[in-house]
């Protein structure tokens, strides 16, 4: 629902994405459990719920519009708007910038209302935005700082729902559920992530951009009707001492950078998105300008990373429960320097889609290892910390990805797109070797009780 352009960063995609559990749920429909060889809860003996199969279809209709403005929002720049890389670059930094402003506060405020209030007004508030957005590029009235301001507005909406989400998910099915409830989430966002670059390419080349941005504006509409509907009741906050916010932020913030397995983790994602980023933030443009391919076709290609990312997403517990999680993680991350390096070799000609299909394949296969980090993350961190533990991480990463977008624009704009995306494919090797040798490669789940 909030992430960008493609491909997506691992355990971060849409706004089931990055989880935060900040309390357990109902737990109804108990069953005896199962455990595996290494001591891990078998997930697929809790049903998953009626509540969480609206949220479920929610985070679809919404996430499958946000896709399709994502693509159509750089389309908008590119042909209407005759934006250049550095324009991109800004653009794309103000949807990431309220993160830097807002990302560690938002985990406080997360823990202290009740959720599904939050996410059906931050619905209501993308519907507005993207259908001002839509609205003013029909009429001629949009321009590059518009633009900017109001994806600026909405990254600050996104900052607040996203952590209200993210704790919002294990209030409506059992805790050794969660796992699989990730895996099918995560399943979704790559089917997701194949049809709507699909059919964004296909609004932009037969109707128009603008149009394409007014869908995604529907889509928050039908989400918020739909979580609206969900009927498991959500409890009033815990009531405990207020304390002063400065010190709940560092309290989590300590959790995460004194973790033993944590720590290591947190810097690996935080590179992961800068060098992502400075990839990410040309590609599209790259495609289009550089090696001529139309809307579709960039769909298309893009499209790619679902079909092998959806194979992906349901391989992952199995995978996890035999293997260790950390050392599924840690193997599976070194498909995405090599997707960079493929996309840093595509030349204009018959075979630059081959090349850019084939990064995209290899790139979805990250699938694999972002609900099992979703995973291994909550059920690490106690209860009370989860929040401000997802917010200090979630900060740091989408706040990267501002900086690394105004870098990468200037960068495209001086020595050009392939040069910046060098860079990126450089620091996603160096940071994947980093997470490889940390004891990060020996993480495995705890036993659930």
């Amino acid at each position: 629902m909030t992430e960008p352009s493609h491909p997506q960063p691992p355990g971060e995609r849409n706004r089931h994405q990055d989880v935060d559990t900040a309390h357990p749920s109902p737990a109804t429909g108990h069953t005896s459990r199962a455990t595996d060889p290494i001591g891990h809860p078998s997930p697929a003996l809790a049903p998953l719920g009626r509540s969480f199969w609206r949220l479920f279809a929610a985070d679809t209709v919404s996430s499958l519009g946000t896709v399709i403005s994502t693509l159509a929002i750089q389309f908008l720049l590119i042909d209407t708007l005759n934006a250049d890389e550095q324009a991109i670059g800004i653009v794309r930094a103000a949807q990431w910038a309220p993160y830097l402003l807002l990302g560690l506060l938002a985990g406080v405020v997360a823990e202290r209302v009740r959720r599904r209030p939050l996410l059906i007004g931050a619905d209501l508030a993308g519907m507005t935005i993207f259908g001002t957005v839509g609205v003013l590029a029909l009429t001629g009235r949009l321009t590059v700082p518009i633009l900017a301001a109001l994806v600026f507005v909405f990254g600050a909406v996104t900052c607040l729902s996203v952590a209200a989400y993210q704790s919002y998910v294990p209030r409506l099915v059992p805790e050794r559920a969660l796992p699989d409830a990730f895996a099918r989430l995560e399943q979704m966002s790559q089917v997701v992530g194949s049809a709507g670059p699909v059919t964004a390419g296909s609004l932009v080349r037969f109707l128009s951009a603008p149009v394409a941005v007014l869908v995604d504006a529907a889509s928050y509409a039908v989400s918020a009707i739909l979580l609206a509907t969900i009927s498991t009741p959500e409890p009033a906050p815990e009531p405990r001492e207020r304390r002063r916010i400065i010190d709940e932020l560092r309290e989590g913030a300590r959790w995460v950078y004194r973790h033993e397995t944590l720590r290591p983790y947190a810097l690996w994602l935080h590179t992961w998105f800068f060098g992502q980023s400075l990839v990410g933030t040309v590609l599209v443009y790259y495609a289009n300008q550089e090696l001529h391919l139309d809307a579709l076709t960039v769909g298309l290609v893009l499209a790619a990373a679902g079909v092998s990312g959806a194979i992906g997403a349901g391989l992952a517990p199995g995978l996890g429960r035999r293997l260790g999680i950390g050392r599924v993680i840690t193997t599976v991350e070194w498909v995405t320097p090599t997707w960079a390096f493929l996309v840093v070799l595509a030349r204009p000609g018959p075979w630059a889609v081959v090349v850019l299909v084939a990064a995209q394949l290899v790139q979805g296969l990250t699938s694999i290892s972002a609900s099992l980090m979703m995973s291994y993350r909550t059920a690490v961190t106690p209860d009370r910390l989860r929040a401000r533990m997802n917010a200090t991480i979630r900060t740091f990463n989408w706040g990267g990805l501002a900086i690394a977008s105004l870098l990468s624009g200037w960068l495209a704009s001086i020595w050009g797109s392939r040069a910046a995306m060098l860079t990126g494919a450089l620091i996603l090797l160096g940071a994947t070797a980093y997470l490889w040798r940390s004891p990060f490669r020996d993480a495995v789940l705890p036993a659930g009780d």
